[in-house]
């Protein structure tokens, strides 16, 4: 099993949203190399759902992954605002499946994780903490993983 952190921005789509949903595509991802780690994923990773691009920044609950990645065909819905005319059909932009897990009772803000991490070596390395890393996929380690359930749990 791997373990991934996804960001999405909560006005666009939220965790109640896949709570409510269930199950949901994550698509409209347009970096190659974000969509390069979905072709990495595979039916029960896990990921943390990350809010980004609001008021409240942070890790707010987990999801499964559902299934195995595909063609992200609103790359090539010119009614999409995630069309891509650009998108080349013999290596298109892909998109995977998220189901909702769990919502943690309270947000883990990015800032809090910040301070964690000053002192706590595992999270010292999280990509989510390096200056300028913006991508909406990512990985995370096991220790990462484990350490930030036991930090959303406090």
């Amino acid at each position: 099993m791997a373990y991934w952190l996804l960001k999405s921005e909560p006005d666009d789509f939220s965790i109640g949203d896949l709570k409510n949903k269930k199950v949901e595509p994550w698509n409209g991802i347009r970096n190659y190399q974000a969509r390069n780690f979905i072709r990495k994923m595979k039916p029960d990773d896990k990921a943390f759902f990350y809010h980004s691009s609001c008021k409240a920044i942070g890790i707010v609950g987990s999801v499964r992954i559902s299934s195995d990645y595909y063609e992200d065909t609103l790359a090539l819905d010119s009614s999409s605002p995630y069309y891509d005319e650009r998108a080349l059909i013999e290596n298109p932009w892909s998109a995977i499946d998220v189901e909702f897990e769990n919502m943690f009772e309270s947000i883990l803000p990015l800032s809090r994780l910040k301070e964690l991490a000053v002192h706590d070596h595992v999270l010292a390395s999280l990509d989510l903490l390096k200056k300028g890393n913006r991508l909406s996929v990512m990985p995370i380690t096991t220790e990462q993983w484990q350490c930030i359930f036991k930090y959303a749990a406090l």
